[in-house]
C-alpha cells in the first residue's frame, strides 16, 4: 500500500505525519519505508538519523529519492511505502497522487493555508485523480473549537473530507521529534493518546479505501 502526503506550502506537518504513520505500522511489524522526496531539506531523513543515534525501536527506514519513479522501485518490497512529498507542489506532486492509495493533505486553519491546499486538490482532480483518494488533515492547530469548525466547514463546502482527529501544535511534540521520536512516543500520555487516535483514524481510512477498491 502507498500513502502520499503532499502540500502546497511548507511547515504544515507533512514529515511529522509521515513519521507518525510509519512508526505505528512498524510497531505492528509491517515492513515500512518513508520515501523522503524533499532532497534539499531531507527532514524525515535527518529525523531517522537522530532515531538511530538514540537507538529507538522500532526502526523506521527512511530513504531519500530525487523522483517518484525512483521511490516506486521500492514499493514492491514493502508492505507500506509513505511518499513524503516536497514542501511545495511540483510535477512530482501529481505523480505522488497518481500512485497513492490514499493522499493526505495537511493544512493549517488560516485561509492562507486552507485556500492553496484546496486549490492543489482541485488541480489534482482536474488531472484525473479521484477525489475519493484525498483526505485533509488539520495540522498545527490550536484548541479553538470555533476555528476548527470554520476550517471543517470550509473544506466540506469545497467538497473534501477532513479527518476528525487533528494534529495540535505542542512543544512536547517538537521536543519528541528533536529526539528522533514519533508523536505517539511523546512522554505525555494525553498527547500520546491524541497522536495514536490520529494514526488509527488514518489506518481506518486507508483500510476502507483498499476494501472499496477490492469490491
Amino acid at each position: 500500500m502507498i500513502i502520499g502526503i503532499v502540500s502546497q506550502k511548507g511547515g504544515v506537518g507533512k514529515s511529522t505525519l509521515s513519521r507518525l504513520i510509519a512508526r505505528e505500522y512498524a510497531q505492528a511489524n509491517w515492513h515500512v519505508k518513508i520515501a523522503d522526496l524533499d532532497i534539499q531539506q531531507g527532514t524525515a531523513f535527518s529525523w531517522q538519523a537522530r532515531r538511530l543515534q538514540n537507538q529507538i525501536e522500532p526502526v523506521v527506514p527512511v530513504e531519500r529519492f530525487g523522483t517518484v519513479s525512483q521511490a516506486m522501485r521500492m514499493a514492491g518490497s514493502h508492505d507500506l511505502l509513505i511518499l513524503d512529498g516536497p514542501p511545495h507542489a511540483t510535477m512530482g506532486t501529481k505523480q505522488i497522487a497518481e500512485v497513492s492509495d490514499l493522499v493526505l493533505l495537511p493544512t493549517g486553519l488560516a485561509l492562507d493555508d486552507l485556500e492553496p491546499t484546496v486549490l492543489l486538490a482541485h488541480e489534482l482532480r482536474k488531472s484525473g485523480i479521484s477525489q475519493d483518494r484525498f483526505v485533509f488533515v488539520l495540522s498545527r492547530v490550536g484548541d479553538s473549537p470555533s476555528e476548527l469548525e470554520e476550517a471543517r466547514s470550509y473544506l466540506a463546502q469545497s467538497g473534501y473530507t477532513c479527518l476528525t482527529e487533528t494534529l495540535p501544535e505542542k512543544t512536547a511534540f517538537r521536543r519528541a521529534s528533536d529526539e528522533g521520536l514519533a508523536l505517539s512516543e511523546t512522554r505525555f500520555p494525553s498527547l500520546r493518546n491524541r497522536a495514536e487516535s490520529l494514526a488509527q483514524e488514518i489506518v481506518n481510512v486507508l483500510d476502507q479505501r483498499i476494501k472499496r477498491e477490492v469490491a
